[in-house]
């Protein structure tokens, strides 16, 4: 539309103290919190602006560590840092560049390897690939349908991917490759359920088609009558629906993006995308693999466009948008607020890298006060 097991926890909840926390000086007394120590880390961490040089809006990123990310935006820019955003190489697309291309999606296997995704109706929609840090691209797909307008993308690992179209024929259209983005082809619809009258995705993150471990995936759509979350468990042959708490019922309303920590345990933000409108219970929760949703019994207080889920706590996990950044502690039940500043996307990273970015070329790196 236009616009971890026990182990694994350990290390990561082991990393990010090193990386949010203030040491404790020796000999000094601790006062009692019920916080948990995840949430008392966050309470000390905010956003490092990266200064980029660059005035695109920056819908598009992919976290690879806390020192290397890429961001993709608008007039066909894409950057890539690999020393934490101390310096940007452009590494956009000349193509792309020369047409304004709408990059609203990329989805990058290392410093070398990435995917992007570049929105808009018929042969606006294309996918382009680089092997080499983004020093040449190849157009490995360009939509040849003017009725389909692809919206996001997403990698299983780095060969299987889908990505997804608004509807085409009354169903969502999925395009899927398994060699890493060199070859795509369109999923037949048999298994799609049918959309709803109005009924798209949003481009506003590349976060509306998002999967977790070697097969599933879901889709966030807005527009409709309701905000719906579909759901895949076979890379996107078969589809289920259900109806996220996410208000709809008008082209600017629903859900915006989606983030699963695991084929299981979901988040879903979103709301009104207009300026001043407002979004109440513009957040959800999923426990049961987005079979069904429950509201945010304490949400965001504004939309939301972009979410993630922090790679240690469990149940942390920060939402974006254009007046503000949220954390929750407690698995998207209840959220509050960061700080404020605009942002779009937001992706984390492995090694405790979480990098945000936005309009005016804004990029920024989670770190310690």
């Amino acid at each position: 539309m236009r616009l971890l097991d026990v182990g694994a926890g350990l290390c990561a909840a082991a990393l990010v103290v090193g990386a949010f926390a203030a040491p404790a000086q020796a000999g000094e007394p601790s006062e009692p919190s019920s916080e948990t120590p995840v949430a008392q880390d966050l309470r000390s961490a905010g956003w490092g602006p990266k200064e980029t040089g660059k005035t695109a809006r920056f819908r598009g990123l992919a976290a690879v560590s806390r020192s290397t990310a890429w961001v993709a935006g608008s007039q066909g820019t894409v950057l890539r840092t690999v020393d934490g955003g101390r310096s940007w190489q452009d590494v956009s697309p000349p193509g792309a560049v020369a047409e304004g291309l709408e990059l609203r999606d990329i989805e990058a296997f290392d410093a070398r390897r990435a995917v992007a995704l570049s929105i808009g109706e018929g042969e606006a929609s294309r996918v382009l690939r680089t092997e080499d840090g983004g020093a040449t691209w190849t157009e490995t797909f360009r939509n040849p349908d003017p009725r389909a307008f692809y919206d996001c993308l997403t990698f299983f690992d780095a060969r299987h991917g889908l990505a997804m179209s608004d509807p085409v024929d009354g169903r969502f259209r999925i395009l899927s490759t398994d060699d890493g983005g060199r070859n795509w082809r369109v999923l037949p619809a048999a298994g799609m359920p049918e959309a709803l009258p109005g009924e798209a995705g949003f481009a506003a993150s590349g976060q509306c088609l998002v999967s977790a471990g070697p097969r599933d995936v879901w889709l966030a759509t807005g527009g409709g009558a309701s905000a719906r979350v579909l759901h895949s468990a076979d890379r996107g042959l078969t589809w289920r629906v259900a109806e996220s708490t996410v208000p709809a019922g008008d082209p600017a309303r629903g859900v915006f993006a989606l983030a699963f920590r695991d084929r299981t345990t979901g988040l879903a933000v979103g709301g009104d995308y207009r300026t001043g409108q407002a979004s109440p219970q513009a957040a959800a929760v999923s426990s049961d693999g987005g079979r069904s949703w429950r509201q945010a019994a304490a949400p965001p207080p504004a939309y939301r466009s972009g979410a993630a889920w922090l790679p240690y706590g469990r149940g942390a996990a920060l939402a974006v948008g254009p007046t503000g950044t949220d954390v929750t502690t407690d698995g998207g039940r209840s959220w509050r607020a960061l700080e404020p500043g605009s942002f779009d996307t937001v992706d984390c990273a492995a090694d405790s890298g979480c990098w945000a970015a936005g309009e005016k070329g804004r990029v920024a790196r989670l770190e310690r006060r």
